[in-house]
């Protein structure tokens, strides 16, 4: 690591383009890189970035960061080369003329797409630069899977533009810095290239929390001397720990660090403690020759410290899914606390290096496992799928086991389910029930490290529709959103025969041969979420009734409902409405409405009890009504179901819900809700009467907000 600090350091001061010449020739000089290099000065020539400097000097700079972590000349010209076909008339058919395919191909998932050609391809809610980002990011991506070289290129390309970001402006700086943060960290570490991944992570916390970037600065440099005399003096006892115990001087390593500043502050937010009571803060790392060697010196550690055991992990028994392999354990030192890493010197390159220390090195450690690329090939809008993408990136590990022990990692707060599709697309679409540790447990269970799963199947493909926000894995979304699609189109038309068989009081088979008549077939589901369009279905149908029988007297006009926060249109009295509790319908949900007698019974659109029933049907929407939302505060009992109980109270007298907040120091449950105003008084009430309600007001009063 010192090594590429001071490589580095070197970067930083490069100014010229003959200087960032000289580097790169002094890290590899063949007849390969020096064409690749004059062609690169040639092709950029009157070319200059925002600082001023000559353009090439970026991609040569690119090139001596790559050669860091690989010497192979292909990898090192495609670096030299990657922004050539995006900035200058030269081709990727020249380039492959000229250096061969693997280095065009390199270059090729590593171009931009500068111009998107089809409206198809532009959503109408987006703008066309983020969807440019987006489908450069999945080719990229793509590019990756036949070879993975790509990744390792554009990490080192994203670095040198985080060291050259104070040449932009902010706004420029916070963008780049949020995309680095969220999609080519989490990149990095995937590739377990840690040496890449701490060095992006504390480099856009700087720009995006500068704030926060400075309280753990300055925290850290007021006790930097203490800290090196606590770690010089734990190496010191370690090393003499080892030196007695029969370990020769050149047959191990004791290095010493203070914890990256992001993992800092992500640790403090996490616990929600402050930096004096981070326990991981300052560490030693033990690098023997052999595994055997990792638990003795353990032992050894355990023997003369006093551990916290419950910070023990052990890596080389159980890799990570990124081929991370170190044993971690943390102990008291007098009053220092230390955490303690140990590895072998292969282990270390590899904790280092990742994935490229496969190319570069011939070790025996756990390989990383790329899964997780052909993982995010979807065929979804260009946009969802960059979202569904940064969510899978962007998020904290756990690791957890199949039944026959096989590892399996997920991100924090994945459920049993987003663990059945990590496993296989046809175990999660027919899953029917989740084993943890061998109890029975909902399939929406969230996991936790060490979870042993096991997924019980069906015969049949389940829609889960209204899971689909809860579920974490962009895998896990992304089927059950096919999965639904599709299921929506049936519910659709379903649901459209209905409205209309409702509002024209005839049987499914008349109406379907009016909806014929009319060359209706193909838009027909669309009436149940356009009210315009459902209007003008209506007047085509009553046209050819009475075209055909001119005895047909039914009233078609529709008329507006509105209860609290629902639109109803229907030619039928409607006195109310009312939610079904078997599926709590939140706002925004596609819902749908089962008239029974001159009530209406509102549900969510997936919902399997209300498609059951789904023979009478009136058109149903949201509407946002601020006049009808008050603030709702009670005092709960601090027992198991209070909470579920209340609910189902507000949900049966048609209260709809907006949101939930529980008080962390005492039993006060703060609820925003909403309801037609008529019901004041009586919802008032019978909250009185049931429960210790001690505020209960209109959000249109100032002094809430």
């Amino acid at each position: 690591m010192t090594d590429f600090n001071s490589l580095l350091e070197k970067i930083k001061k490069i100014q010229t383009v003959n200087e960032a010449s000289s580097l790169l020739l002094s890290q590899i000089d063949t007849p390969k890189i020096t064409k690749a290099l004059d062609f690169a000065i040639k092709a950029h020539k009157g070319q200059k970035r925002k600082s001023g400097e000559e353009y090439v000097i970026h991609p040569i700079l690119v090139a001596v960061i790559t050669s860091f972590f690989n010497k192979d000349e292909d990898i090192i010209a495609a670096a030299i080369l990657h922004d050539v076909v995006e900035d200058t008339s030269y081709t990727i058919y020249y380039i492959k003329d000229k250096f061969g395919e693997s280095v065009a191909n390199l270059v090729e998932g590593l171009t931009k797409i500068v111009e998107i050609r089809g409206n198809s391809l532009i959503p109408s809610y987006s703008n066309e630069a983020l969807t440019k980002s987006a489908l450069t990011f999945r080719k990229m991506l793509t590019a990756s899977i036949k070879d993975v070289r790509v990744l390792l290129i554009k990490l080192c390309d994203r670095l040198h533009n985080m060291l050259t970001l104070s040449a932009l402006p902010p706004y420029k700086q916070k963008r780049i810095a949020e995309e680095t943060l969220v999609v080519y960290a989490p990149i990095a570490h995937r590739l377990g290239i840690s040496t890449i991944k701490n060095l992006l992570e504390d480099l856009a916390f700087k720009y995006l929390l500068p704030e926060e970037y400075t309280q753990i600065d300055e925290y850290i440099q007021k006790h930097k001397k203490e800290f090196f005399l606590k770690l010089n003096e734990m190496t010191q006892k370690i090393e003499n720990l080892l030196l007695s115990n029969g370990f020769l001087k050149d047959e191990f390593e004791i290095k010493s660090r203070i914890k990256h500043y992001y993992s800092t502050y992500l640790k403090m937010q996490r616990k929600g403690i402050s930096i004096e009571e981070v326990l991981d803060l300052l560490a030693i790392r033990i690098i023997v020759q052999k595994p055997i060697n990792c638990y003795e010196v353990l032992g050894l550690v355990h023997l003369n410290f006093r551990p916290l055991i419950s910070r023990f992990k052990d890596y080389i028994a159980i890799p990570k899914e990124n081929g991370y392999q170190t044993i971690h354990t943390t102990v008291y030192d007098k009053n220092s606390i230390i955490e303690v890493q140990i590895r072998t010197f292969d282990m270390d390159k590899n904790a280092k290096f990742g994935i490229a220390a496969h190319w570069k090195y011939k070790l025996n450690t756990a390989m990383p496992n790329i899964k997780w690329l052909e993982n995010m090939q979807f065929d979804e809008n260009v946009n969802d799928f960059y979202e569904l993408a940064k969510n899978d990136l962007f998020s904290e590990d756990i690791v957890v086991y199949t039944p026959s022990f096989d590892t399996v990692t997920l991100p924090r707060g994945a459920s049993a389910l987003d663990f059945a599709y990590a496993i296989h697309s046809d175990i999660g679409n027919k899953a029917v029930e989740a084993l943890v540790n061998k109890e029975k447990v909902s399939l929406l269970h969230q996991l936790k490290t060490g979870d042993i799963v096991k997924i019980i199947t069906g015969n049949e493909i389940i829609p889960r529709c209204s899971w689909i926000n809860a579920l974490k894995t962009a895998k896990a979304k992304y089927e059950q959103r096919k999965i639904c699609r599709q299921k929506e189109k049936e519910i659709n038309r379903k649901l459209a025969l209905a409205i209309l068989s409702t509002i024209f009081d005839l049987n499914e088979l008349k109406i379907r041969a009016l909806i014929k008549a009319n060359d209706l077939c193909e838009n027909i589901p669309k009436i149940v979420d356009d009210e315009t369009f459902l209007k003008d279905v209506i007047k085509k149908i009553t046209i050819t009734i009475k075209k055909r029988n001119l005895i047909y007297l039914k009233k078609t006009k529709l008329k507006e409902y509105i209860f609290g926060n629902i639109k109803i249109l229907s030619n039928k009295p409607i006195n109310d409405i009312r939610f079904n509790y078997c599926c709590h319908p939140k706002f925004g949900d596609k819902i749908l409405g089962i008239l029974d007698k001159k009530e209406v019974e509102i549900h969510h659109r997936f919902c399997n009890n209300a498609e059951k029933k789904l023979k009478k049907a009136v058109f149903v929407k949201w509407i946002f009504n601020e006049q009808n939302r008050y603030l709702l505060v009670v005092s709960l009992q601090n027992k198991k179901g209070e909470l579920a109980k209340f609910i189902s109270f507000l949900t049966k007298m048609g209260i709809f819900i907006h949101s939930i907040n529980l008080g962390n120091d005492s039993n006060n449950c703060k609820i925003e809700i909403e309801f037609d105003k008529k019901k004041y008084d009586m919802i008032k009430g019978k909250l009185n009467k049931n429960y210790n309600v001690i505020e209960f007001v209109s959000k249109k009063d100032a002094y809430n907000w």
